[in-house]
Order: C-alpha cells, then structure tokens, then sequence
C-alpha cells in the first residue's frame, strides 16, 4: 500500500511516496526525455498517480525486419537489417541470430545505427540464418519478427563434354539440363531456364513441339525433326543474382535406321501427385508429352467445374497459371495428352495452406491492481495456428493465477509486477507472427484532475437529476455525498448508484445546493463539488398551426414561450426531420419575433416546403417542441406514362397516368401534339372534347394521315395549368386516300411545239400517304377528250408536252390531280394555259451605231413588226465584240419590251467594236441584224489642270490654271468643268467653259470645295487637287492663293 506523505514544505514540482512494505523512499523529478528514479523498480512506475506529465509507453514497432536475400559476389559489402520502435523513455536495441545474442562490441563485423543492424563483409558461412531485433525500455521488452538473411549464388557448369544424343526422325526426346551448384530455392529465389541451338544467341523458341521446363531445366522435343540437328546448351540465370551460365552442348543427331512411326503420346513432364500452395500465390502447373504426331495439351478439374477467368493457359497450353490461388482453387487437375494414335492423363492435387494472420490484435490494456484481466488474440491460417504467450521477450511463465487457453491469457488478482510488454505468438508449419501490447496494472489515490465533476448542473422542478462522481482510482474508490455541510442519506426520491453517482428524482426548489462527494480508497482521498439548480420549466404558449397555403404566398408559423428567467433559451426549426440553416435559405426563411418568440416566416413559398415544421425550444435544463403541417398548393405535375393505344389514318387513342397533383386535384387535361411539319406544340381536338382530372384516355382527332406525331399531356387544377409530360413514342398515322389537289396551276413559255404545265405540290403533310403522285390532265380550248399523264415524284412542280402539232401560243384547258397508295384524289380546278410561243423570224432592221466616248457607244434599230397571237415580245439582245476577238466569243445586252437602243459600256479606249441586234421571246431569239461598227474614242488626258490660282471676293471667285495638252494617244482637250460645292452639302454644281479660267458668283458665307477636269470626246480628264475656299471675314479682304498641282 502507497500512502503520501503530507510534507508541505517540499517544492511543488517533487512529489514523495513512502511504500508500507520496501519501507523506502521514492523521488520522482521533473523530466523532458526519460524518468529519473531514486532507487525505483521499474514495474513500480505505475504506481504513481499525477503521471500524465511523464506519458511514459512501453516500446512499440515502426520498422521491422525483413527477409533478406544477399547475391554472394555483390559489389555492395554490407547488409542493413531495419528495426526501429517508439517509446518513452527511447528504446535500447539488441539482436539475436539463430536464437544466440549478437555482440556489437566484441564482433566488429556487427553495427547498431539506431536500431538498424548493419552487417559488414556478409558471409554465408557466419551470417546465414533468423534474425531478431529487441527492442526495450523501462516498460518492458518486445521482439521482432523472425528475419531470415539468404545468400545467392549460382557457381559455373563443369566443363565436362556431354554424350551425344541419336534418335530416329519422328521420335521424341528430353535433353537434360543438370544445372551447376546453387543456392536452394528457400534461399536465392528461383532459376531460369532457356537453350541454345548451335550457337549463342540463337534460342531455341518453344512451340507444341518444343518446351523449356522452369521446374526440371529440360528442354523436350515432342517430335525430332530434321531442322532439330545441331548443338544444345542449356542457359541458366539466377534472378537474383542475374548471372547466367551455359553448360557443355549436347550434340543431337539422326539415326540413319528409318524413320520413327506413328506412337500414342507419353507424358515425360508432369507436376507433383499431391502439391502445396500458398493462399494468394501464383501456381504454376508443367505438362508435355513425346508423341507422334505432335499431342496436343489440354487441362481440366477431375471435378468437371468450369477453370474460373482468372487461369490463364501459357506456353502453348504447356503450363496451366493459377494467379492469386485460393482455396477454392484447391482439388485434382488433370493434363490430357492426345493425338491421332490415342492419349494420355496425368493427375495431381492442389492443396491449401495459409500463413497465420490475424483476425483479432492485442490492445494496450491499464487495468487497476487487484482486478482479473482477459486478453485475447485469435488468428487464422490452415493448419490452425497454435498460441504461445512472451512478456518482455521472453516465454511467459505460467503459474495458477496466470493461464493460457486457446490463445488467450487470463491473469487474476493482478499486482503492478504484472506490467509489461505482452507478444501473443501465434504459429503453424508455414509461419508464426507477432501481436504486441503493454499492460498496465496501477494503483493510485482518487483524483479528479481528469474527470472533474460539473461546477454546476440545472435541472427543472419534476424532473431526474443524476450527479456523476467518477475520479480516477485504482482500486475504484467508495463515495459518500454531504450537502453542504450535512450527509445525504438514501430515501425515497435520493439513492446512491454503483458507480459512486447520487440519483435524485422529483427534483423540488428544495433540492437546490451544493453537493460535495469525497472517494476514497486504500491509497487517499479527494473531494469534488457540484452546484444544483432548480428551475421552472419551459412552456409553448402559441405555438404553430397546420396551414393550407399557395405556391408564392409568404406565411408566419409563430412559435412563443414562457421560461425561467434564470434561463437563457434559443429556438430552432427542423422540417421533415432537417434542421433549418437560415444562411442557406435566407431567400425563403427567416426568424421573426422578440425574446421570447422564435416566429418563423416563410417568403415566396414553393411545393418543396410542403412538410412537417417542428419548433424547438431549447434551454440549458429542459427542452420543448410543437409541430405543424404546411400544405404547399401549386400547379399540377406533368403526366406520365403517356402512350398511344390505337391509330388510324385521322385518329389516336391515347392513355397516361396521373402525375403529382402538388396538394391540388387535376380538374382537367389538354393534348398537343407535334409533327416535322408544325412549328412547335400545337393544342388538338379530342374526343371527348373536354377531358376531366379523373379520365385518363382521350381520342385525337382530325389528324392527318400518313404523318409522324409526338403527344403530350398537360393536366391543369385550379391553381393553373402544369409542365407538359414527356412525349409519347413517336407514330405514324394509317394511309388515307388523298384529299388536297395542287394549288397555283398555271404554265406557259418554253420552247417552241411545247406545252408547258406548272404547279405548287402538295405538302408532304397532306399526302396521305406512300407512292404519291400527280395526274396532269390537258386538252385544246373547245375539245371534249382530256390528254392523261402521270407525274411520280411527289415535288416535281411541273410538266411539259411536247408534240410538233401544238399550235404556238394557242389555248389549252388544264387540271392537275392527285393520288397516292390507297388511290385517286381530287383534281384542281380547270385553268387555261398557253402553248410555247413561236421565236421571232425577222431581224431588227436600220441599225446605227456611235461612240459616246472612250469606253461607250450607242447602238439603236427600228422595231420589228409584232402581232399579239404571236406573244409576247420580250425585247432585244445587242451582240458585240472588238477587232481582235471571234464572233463566237463576243459579249451580250438585253433591253427589255420596246427599246430601240443600248449603250455599251466597259469598252476599252480607240478600239473599233461590232455589233448585231435581234429580237427574242420565251420561245427564243430570232435572226440577228446586219452588223454594224464604231470606235471608241481615245481616252481623256491624264495630266490634271495645274498651278490652279484663285481670288476671291465677298461675292465672286475668279480661277484661273494651266492648259492641258493631251498626248499622242488621248483624246483632244475640247474645254474644261469647274465643279463647286459649299462643304456642307454634297450638291454638287458644274461651270462648262472652253477657256482656262473661270469666274463664279459665289456668296462667301462658307466654305467651298472646287476642283476643274478637263473635257474632250473620250470624257472627263484626272481631276485637279481639290481646293478649299474659306469663307470671307467680316472685314471683306483679298485673298490670292495658288495650288501647284
């Protein structure tokens, strides 16, 4: 038993214990990194209580050892084994190989850096073997996983010649391998084996007939052909070390006695009758057979089962791949070998086995002295893992209160020595693991540092109060209550709980104070103090009502209480289960009212805030709510399930069902159908005509026929219609004779013996149906007998009748039909059309040309005698060309009706240009006239009037400039325009004059803008700079300027 000594004038950060049986004294002092003990055992660290400054933990592993395989010959001259673990104090590392301690200090080879052991200049002689790392501190010891340190090597082939091999053609044969000395398969993982023809690198590649053993080393040949003759040397590669070696050839020839016959397949390569596998690894099954013909390989489970998708068969179904093997996997597999002279099988099973692995870890326990502790780690693995029990590293000693039964440890009566660190060790045939924790047994004085008890607690007048005393103490202390200064005893409403609480129901106003529970137990004693208060409790008095509101109207659901004024209260709205977040949805809720109201106001309400509204008033002691529903009406939901039932050429039966009504009953509903000649929805006529909320069926009428709709339903209640539904499935109505006849027929024109028929076709929408059509009927003015054709294509909008026996431009009645599938329409109304006319016959005669200038002539003719049964002439056509261009290439101009001439324009300067007329119509041209000519004339000047000099007055300008002297190939200067304008109009003004100065009249208000050309018979010469004349001051000067061009 610890007592504490009451020795007030020790300095607070020392604490002094006195143990009743070590009669010693122990002095714990302030620490950072380790504990600094006087004279302390440390299985009696757990003792003290006021601890939690040291956070003192038995060591626990970050990095463990790993398996190792080290390629003997390696450049690299040590090994690093990892062991690092957490702790405080710092754990102290030591290591074992093969069960014996390792010495760093005496064996120079060995090196501890941090916990990690370095071995330097590996052997494989010395250093083979299992490895352990310990690691400890004042809590205790724990130990690693098992390591195993491997060496690889893979030593040369002997140079020994080898035999040479004679087989007969067609016959099988095995060539061995034998590879050299190597590290076993435990320790230098696996090797590879691959063969040489003749010479390196030429590989041998495995086919049916050829295959490399990865298990045996052997190369097998099903079936020996001629191309096999050659040298055979068997490559091995240790994929650890990633050397490769090549044995001795092996010559192989051909007997010259004949030919192997044909023989039954003989299996030469097959996997084990019974084979082990590890949960989760990759197996790999080998099976060839010597045969001839080649055999061909297959696989399946004795059992008949189906391989799942994960087994992969390789190497041309040579081996048989099981990736990630379970047990499900496990059971006998067979290899069929067959050919055309029979087959062959050979068995083996797979069976499981799994490592152990754990299904329950060990935890760290703190349990009080004198208590019972069960600890239990369970693992799995196949065979079932047996237990084994280590404290502090080494075996747990056994004795009647400590025992171990099916892995787990229980321990009774415990005592602080029983502190440590625990390894359960579970274990089969296949591997062992570790679990670690640390026990803790304490014993200490209670404290409420930890678990403080509440300053204050309040509670209303009625209800249940409990007062919680719950210290930390080892053993658990007795309690006893004082309120005041007087001791709680038990009655009918108080009563004293297990754990140490004091339970009062019924509370009154009397009940309220202060209540003290000290707990003590063979260690100390503490006290701690809770304040009670007793409170009126908390009333609704309006509370919220059931509402029955319409989307887009705003609502108050008030919410007003009566409490304790001693209480501070605080109000929340959950709807439908959800607490309200007034952020969130500020655009539509919002909390209204004073102190004591929690009103709630909704704005601009929607159908989703139909639901259940809860208020609820919470207070520090009590808390109450009150409920409402609020029913949100708004416009109906669309429709579903929209369906068309029945069709017809003119007619749809349709069905849907109800969508959501939004709290307000469907009173009726619309149609609108679609097409891909509509624009958009269009509302359609029903049968009935007015469809009421409770009827779900309608029939369309006056559809079309032969034309693809889409429906919808739109239902409407009394707040408004809804969304439409969905569209049904698009149809296409039933074919229907045609009704509509083509519109705007007409005709006329074309050439000459033609009649020529027009009209506007018939919609795609009106047709009815497939296979439509036009009827086009005609006959002469004053016959009874129509002339019939058919027009197959539905938008051909015309039709022309050619025969040389039409009269031009004659009479003739005509109509128009339609029909389509199911048959005749209607036709058109009768219209007169006239036949083509005839093309003028006589040519323009008194034709006359001139040249207006160096890029025009006028050409003019008198009109050709016309006679309206002959048409209508249309006008004339004027054909030109120049000297240097055909006839055949030359250009054209129409002029319309009864013109009798045309300016060319666009020609090219002094140039002659000839020229034909004739008249045309819709029938065509007639003759052209006699050909006539003229030459342009020569082009303007480019030289621009110069030195253009004015003066000006408040009245006149006077200009005056530089003659312009065309050159050789240029029109001769005839006089020259002045063009003037203010520079606030556009209008501009021309003064011809055939000298070279001018005088305006000009008011000189404003600003004027002049410029002067030149004029001759090829046109207008290059303009002069423009010259910008401002307007006259008031004082009415002179002004001279001069413009240098």
């Amino acid at each position: 038993m610890l007592v504490q000594l009451e020795l007030k004038d020790l300095p607070e950060d020392k604490a002094f214990y006195s143990s009743e049986t070590r009669q010693e004294l122990l002095l714990l002092l302030p620490i950072k990194d380790d504990v600094v003990m006087e004279t302390v055992d440390p299985a009696f660290i757990h003792w003290l209580p006021g601890r939690s400054e040291l956070l003192l933990q038995g060591p626990v592993f970050i990095k463990e050892p790993s398996n190792s395989i080290f390629p003997v010959g390696s450049e690299d001259q040590r090994i690093t084994l990892n062991c690092e673990a957490r702790g405080n104090p710092s754990p102290h590392y030591r290591w074992q190989l093969n069960g014996s301690d390792i010495d760093t200090s005496l064996d120079h080879r060995y090196k501890l850096n941090g916990g990690n052991l370095i071995v330097i200049n590996p052997n494989r002689n010395w250093d083979t073997g299992s490895y352990q790392c310990f690691a400890t501190n004042t809590l205790g010891t724990i130990v690693s996983r098992e390591a195993k340190l491997l060496f690889a090597y893979l030593e040369n082939f002997k140079t020994r010649m080898r035999s040479t091999v004679s087989v007969r053609e067609g016959q099988g044969v095995v060539l061995l391998c034998g590879p050299p000395p190597h590290s076993g398969e435990d320790s230098a993982g696996e090797l590879s084996y691959a063969w040489v023809f003749n010479e390196y690198p030429s590989f041998v590649e495995e086919d049916s007939r050829r295959f490399v053993s990865q298990e045996t080393g052997h190369l097998y040949i099903a079936k020996v052909e001629p191309s096999d003759v050659g040298n055979y040397t068997c490559v091995v590669t240790s994929t650890v070390t990633n050397t490769r070696v090549l044995g001795s050839p092996t010559p192989l020839v051909l007997r010259s006695d004949g030919v192997m016959g044909e023989y039954e397949p003989k299996i030469e390569l097959q996997f084990p009758e019974t084979l082990p596998a590890a949960k989760g690894s990759t197996v790999k099954l080998e099976c060839f057979a010597l045969g001839n013909p080649v055999p061909q390989i297959n696989w399946r489970r004795s059992d008949g089962m189906p391989f799942p998708n994960k087994i992969k068969l390789r190497k041309f179904n040579g081996m048989l791949e099981i990736p990630n093997f379970q047990q499900e996997d496990t059971g006998s597999y067979e290899c069929i070998a067959e050919n055309s002279r029979g087959k062959n099988v050979a068995r083996g099973r797979l069976t499981y086995y799994a490592k152990p692995y754990w299904v329950q870890l060990l935890k760290d326990v703190e349990i009080s002295v004198e208590d019972s502790l069960y600890w239990e780690c369970r693992a799995s693995g196949k065979p079932k893992p047996s237990y084994r029990w280590l404290k502090n590293g080494d075996a747990l000693v056994l004795e009647e209160r400590i025992q171990i039964e099916n892995g787990a440890l229980t321990i009774s009566n415990l005592n602080v020595t029983d502190s440590g660190m625990f390894q359960c060790i579970a274990e089969n045939k296949h591997g062992l693991i570790y679990s670690s924790a640390e026990l803790k047994v304490v014993a200490s004085a209670p404290d409420f540092s930890t678990n403080p008890m509440k300053k204050m607690i309040q509670v209303q007048v009625g209800s249940l109060v409990i007062l919680d005393c719950k210290p930390r103490a080892s053993p658990r202390a007795l309690s006893f209550w004082k309120k005041g200064d007087m001791m709680v005893r038990e009655q009918a409403r108080i009563s004293f709980l297990n754990d140490g609480g004091l339970k009062i129901v019924n509370v009154t106003k009397a009940d309220a104070g202060t209540y003290t529970c000290t707990a003590e137990n063979q260690f100390g004693k503490a006290n701690g103090t809770t304040h009670l208060v007793v409170t009126e409790p908390t009333r609704i008095i309006l509370a919220p009502s059931n509402m029955d509101v319409a989307v887009g109207e705003s609502v108050i659901l008030p919410c007003q209480v009566q409490h304790d004024p001693l209480l501070d209260i605080m109000f929340a709205w959950y709807f439908n289960g959800a607490l309200t977040d007034f952020k969130k949805d500020g655009s539509h809720f919002e909390k209204v009212g004073g102190s004591s109201s929690g009103d709630l106001m909704i704005r601009n309400i929607q159908l989703k805030h139909s639901g259940k509204y809860v208020c609820m008033v919470q207070t520090g002691v009590d808390s109450v709510s009150s409920a409402a529903e609020l029913i949100v009406r708004g416009s109906p939901g669309p429709p579903e399930n929209v369906k068309v039932d029945e069709i017809t050429d003119t007619t749809a039966q349709l069905s849907w069902t109800e969508g959501t009504d939004s709290h307000s009953p469907v009173i009726s509903y619309a149609v609108q159908a679609r097409t891909p000649f509509s624009v958009g929805w269009q509302t359609i006529r029903t049968v009935p005509e007015v469809i009421d909320g409770k009827t779900h069926t309608a029939t369309v009428v006056e559809l079309n026929p032969w034309v693809e709709y889409e429906f919808r339903i739109v239902a409407s209640n009394k707040i408004g219609g809804g969304e439409p539904s969905l569209p049904s499935e698009k149809v296409r109505t039933e074919e229907a004779v045609p009704e509509v006849a083509p519109s705007e027929v007409s005709g006329g024109g074309g050439s000459r013996s033609e009649l020529v028929i027009t009209w506007d076709p018939v919609p795609e929408e009106l047709q009815n149906g497939g296979g439509f059509g036009y009827v086009v009927a005609f006959r002469p003015l004053g016959v009874t007998t129509w002339i019939q054709t058919v027009v197959t294509s539905p938008d051909n909008p015309r039709y022309v009748f050619r025969n040389e026996s039409i009269v031009p431009f004659s009479p003739y009645e005509v109509k128009v039909g339609v029909y389509n599938n199911k048959g005749e329409g209607p036709f058109s109304p009768v219209t007169t059309v006239f036949s083509a006319e005839e093309e003028p016959t006589v040519a323009p005669s008194q034709i006359s040309a001139r040249s207006l200038s160096s890029s025009e002539i006028e050409v003019s003719w008198n009109t050709i005698p016309w006679k309206l049964s002959n048409g209508h002439l249309l006008g004339y056509e004027v054909r030109y060309w120049n000297n240097g261009r055909e006839e055949e290439s030359s250009s054209k101009v129409k002029v319309a009706g009864n013109q009798t001439s045309a300016v060319l324009r666009g020609l090219k300067s002094n140039l002659a240009y000839y020229m034909a007329v004739r008249a045309y119509n819709s029938a065509g041209a007639g003759p052209f006239s006699a050909t006539v000519n003229a030459t342009t004339k020569k082009t303007p000047p480019s030289q621009p009037p110069g030195n253009v000099v004015w003066n000006a007055t408040d009245t006149k300008v006077l200009l005056n400039w530089e003659q312009v002297k065309a050159m050789e190939n240029e029109s001769e200067v005839t006089g020259y325009k002045v063009f003037y304008r203010s520079s606030n109009q556009n209008n501009v003004q021309v003064l011809n004059t055939n000298k070279t100065s001018a005088e305006l009249l000009l008011p000189m208000k404003e600003d004027y803008i002049i410029e002067v050309k030149a004029t001759t018979d090829g046109g207008d010469g290059t303009s002069s700079e423009q010259i910008r004349i401002p307007r006259m001051t008031m004082y009415g000067c002179k002004r001279i300027h001069i413009s240098h061009f």
